[in-house]
């Protein structure tokens, strides 16, 4: 008789996989809400000017307990020596720290009133602007010369461009004898100037025709002068405070408008700048260094030499 075997019986052990929580959905985040901040904040650092990093700068290295309680204390540095200094009886370390915050604040106080200064004679520019607009529509002789005006704002103020045209030139041919409507023109202008104190630019562009005998005689250099000096007479006539006058130059062809051809006939104009503060300033001051912190994109800035460096139009060629 065989032996009975005993059945095998195996036991397998259900694992069951519990969930593991969502801690790691809080860490990741913080980790985000971390990161942004840090680029935010890099952002913010990227576009504010120098004065305002100093400014944020000495916030940081001001004392909580200074910040809380109000004014300056000589127990609030971190110093074990009273007053920060290496002898106790004396204060320079705090008296640095007081003097660095508070030509901080004058230097952002100083920027903001700039700041408004500059934007109260934009709006002042612009209006300006449209009044002189009204005055040539208004004027039924004068209304078909509007195509021939180039009004903007520039970095140097606003810029009225006077350009020639083949039908109807502001000159006579290789002259500086002004046409009659060319004259009507000017002499509306001038009253409209004197409203506001601004100093006044005038210069006078050709196009690259040179003459027969080139640049050794009278040439494109001289035309130019003589179109600026024309215009300018004109505008006296009408009117204009001689006093406004900062600036009259010829500048021959060499600042073209954009997008054209040298020889082509708008790049005979006069270029009229009624000069905001900063560009007159800068004029004035010729051979004087700029302060970098104040001089805007693209604005004329007097080198050493004499000459000027700028990005604007009418500002980047130098006067002759």
């Amino acid at each position: 008789m065989s032996e009975q075997r005993r059945p095998i019986i195996i036991r397998r052990k259900k694992v069951v996989h519990n969930h593991h929580g969502g801690a790691w959905k809080i860490a990741l985040a913080d980790f985000m809400t971390a990161l942004m901040a840090l680029f935010l904040v890099l952002w913010i650092l990227s576009s504010s000017s120098r004065a305002e990093l100093e400014a944020v700068a000495e916030y940081f290295r001001t004392p909580l307990t200074t910040a809380i309680a109000g004014g300056d204390r000589t127990t609030s540095s971190d110093s074990a020596i009273p007053g920060g200094g290496p002898d106790p009886a004396h204060a320079e370390g705090e008296i640095a720290r007081i003097e660095l915050r508070d030509q901080s604040r004058e230097a952002v106080e100083r920027q903001r009133l700039r700041d408004r200064g500059r934007a109260e004679e934009r709006r002042r520019l612009r209006e300006l602007q449209e009044r002189i607009e009204a005055a040539i529509q208004a004027d039924a002789q004068l209304r078909p010369l509007r195509e021939q005006m180039r009004l903007d704002l520039t970095q140097e103020g606003l810029r009225i461009q006077l350009v020639d045209s083949e039908r109807r030139p502001m000159f006579e041919l290789g002259s500086d004898r002004v046409a009659p409507y060319m004259r009507d023109l000017l002499r509306t202008i001038a009253p409209l100037l004197n409203e506001l104190p601004n100093r006044l630019s005038i210069s006078g562009h050709t196009d690259s025709v040179p003459y027969i005998g080139g640049n050794r005689g009278y040439s494109n250099w001289e035309l130019s002068s003589d179109r600026a000096n024309a215009s300018r007479r004109e505008l006296v006539a009408g009117g204009l405070e001689s006093e406004r006058l900062l600036r009259v130059a010829g500048m021959a062809d060499r600042v073209p408008m954009a997008d054209t051809a040298p020889d082509d006939a708008v790049n005979r104009r006069i270029s009229l700048v009624v000069l905001d503060e900063w560009a007159a300033q800068q004029i004035l001051s010729q051979g004087m260094t700029a302060d970098p912190e104040v001089l805007p994109q693209g604005a004329v800035e007097a080198l050493p030499d004499g000459t000027v460096e700028a990005d604007g139009e009418d500002a980047a060629a130098p006067t002759p």
